[in-house]
């Protein structure tokens, strides 16, 4: 049986043309961002963002607790065999197998996120905050990191703002699908914010409804979000050049899906934000703008992610597995204009397909 190695990848042209369509179709903000990355980064990136939202839908779509129990076990396994360079036979599992030797990702953290979603299998509900920063950290934060290591970083301080960047994400997800989640019986708001508020996780369950003090809730978990949007900034400057502006577009992205929000009254129960593509246009120009020079934050890492960073820390990095360096350049001004020409063509297919009879909505996935 072939296995996989820095040398001698599994992944064909096929299975990364697979992950880059099942990116394009699941999630627009990372798909135009990462366009502006460079090749030797975008292919991987696709490759682990395809393990990460299928292994998702494969929780979320099993149907009930006991499937979904077993779904996460299955992934389980199947990450043991990437690990092992014996991938499952699926476009995703081969690529994950050769990221994860190639670029010398630390088991733990694809794990991380494995647990994540197993906690998703059992409805599991947060009590504080920080319990919520745990799974935030496991779903998003360790996919952060994984990214930076493929950009070929590796210092803990950036990771450390990468981990706080995903877990802004996931807050702003959150706050975004408050009532989609609920209608699917599904909360992750803190539950002590809500026993402050005066809110029932049981009665909103049973009936959503974005009340004044639901609001305040929302509006509180997007102010957390932005605290951590802020801090991720510094750690975008200790990324390759050619990867910056990705990044950065994606940060700024998802900080504006928080804007929505607010733009909503923070309702987020009879209300989806969305960011339009104009509006994301001007974010990708703004991404590639120059930023002044910052020093990558020393600020600790959340004590919720330090673990991932220390997994980093004493994984071995085989000398095989280091990454090419980048090179100098990259037509960042040109990349854009292919990004603005997708937005062109998805807002005039969302145009006409608003303007159609829809019998099937689109599923929310609660990877960042």
């Amino acid at each position: 049986m072939l296995t996989s190695s820095p040398d001698a990848p599994l992944a064909t042209a096929a299975d990364h043309a697979a992950c880059r369509a099942a990116i394009c179709t699941g999630s627009k903000s990372f798909f135009a961002a990462s366009m502006l990355l460079p090749p030797s980064v975008r292919i991987p990136s696709f490759g682990l963002y395809a393990f990460c939202r299928l292994s998702d839908d494969a929780v979320d779509e099993a149907g009930s607790r006991r499937c979904r129990k077993a779904a996460a076990e299955s992934l389980s396994q199947r990450l043991t065999l990437a690990y092992a360079g014996r991938p499952a036979n699926t476009a995703a599992d081969r690529a994950l197998a050769d990221i994860v030797a190639r670029h010398a990702i630390p088991e733990a953290l694809p794990r991380a996120l494995l647990e994540g979603l197993a906690w998703d299998a059992r409805d599991r509900r947060y009590g504080t905050l920080s319990e919520l920063t745990d799974y935030a950290a496991r779903v998003a934060g360790a996919v952060g990191a994984m990214m930076t290591l493929i950009m070929g970083v590796r210092d803990p301080a950036v990771l450390a703002r990468a981990c706080d960047l995903g877990v802004a994400m996931q807050f702003t997800n959150i706050a975004r699908d408050v009532g989609e989640d609920a209608r699917a019986g599904r909360l992750y708001l803190p539950l002590d914010w809500l026993a402050e508020a005066g809110i029932d996780p049981d009665a909103f369950l049973a009936a959503p409804v974005a009340s004044p003090a639901l609001r305040a809730v929302v509006a509180r978990l997007l102010d957390t979000a932005e605290v951590l949007y802020r801090r991720s900034e510094s750690g975008i400057v200790g990324l390759p050049v050619a990867c910056r502006p990705a990044i950065r577009a994606a940060r700024l992205i998802y900080a504006e899906i928080g804007r929505a929000i607010a733009a909503n009254g923070l309702d987020s129960v009879s209300q989806r934000a969305r960011v339009s593509g104009s509006r994301k246009a001007v974010l990708l120009a703004r991404a590639a703008l120059p930023k002044l020079a910052l020093t990558p934050s020393e600020a600790s890492a959340l004590t919720e992610t330090a673990y991932l960073i220390e997994g980093v820390r004493h994984h071995p990095l085989p000398t095989a597995a280091l990454v090419r360096r980048l090179p100098p350049w990259w037509d960042v001004s040109g990349r854009i204009v292919h990004v603005l020409d997708l937005i062109e063509q998805w807002e005039e297919r969302d145009l006409f397909q608003r303007s159609a009879p829809i019998n099937i909505l689109p599923r929310h996935s609660r990877v960042a």
